[in-house]
């Protein structure tokens, strides 16, 4: 299904003034770009594009609300500086598994005063030597880094992963009953 299409089912009779979350993984973007998408959303808070095949964010709209940004398991390498116009209220940004291959690909994202997440995960700016504290110095704002923060620290995450990890809760339980 392409990305237009997805966004007009998503929408369920509402208008897009009335979305704060929008889900668009898996879809066909046109020519890697985001397409469908404007500034008519201005809610939106939360926008997950997961594999869709996104090579660049160029021609997204202004979100002035969208808080947390899912472009994982796309193929964007660069073009970051349009986040900070385009979304400059972003706490959270994952970009794992995209092409990203060094620093100065990430340096724009200085610019997102309020970002406090980043996730990069399976791209190959990790590899580079003290990858972890060149990012931490680049990005000052940052608290969490894929997931943990400067003293490798586990971020408390998603309601699934404490779920998930609620469900553990009997076996190993380090409460005391009083």
């Amino acid at each position: 299904m392409d990305m237009k299409k997805r966004i007009h089912l998503e929408l369920r009779n509402r208008t897009p003034s009335d979305v704060k979350e929008l889900v668009l993984d898996n879809c066909r973007s046109n020519e890697g770009k985001i397409e469908g998408l404007t500034d008519e959303f201005k809610e939106l808070e939360f926008l997950s594009t997961i594999n869709v095949g996104l090579t660049s964010v160029s021609n997204l709209p202004k979100l002035n609300k969208l808080k947390k940004l899912e472009l994982s398991d796309n193929r964007i390498s660069g073009g970051l500086e349009v986040l900070a116009e385009k979304c400059p209220n972003l706490t959270h940004l994952n970009l794992s598994g995209n092409k990203i291959k060094d620093l100065s690909t990430i340096e724009p994202l200085k610019k997102l005063e309020t970002l406090k997440s980043l996730d990069l995960f399976n791209c190959e700016v990790t590899n580079l030597n003290d990858y972890r504290d060149n990012v931490f110095k680049l990005l000052p704002q940052l608290t969490y880094l894929d997931g943990y923060d400067k003293d490798d620290k586990e971020a408390p995450d998603s309601d699934a992963e404490a779920y998930v990890e609620g469900l553990d809760d009997d076996d190993d339980s380090d409460e005391v009953d009083e």
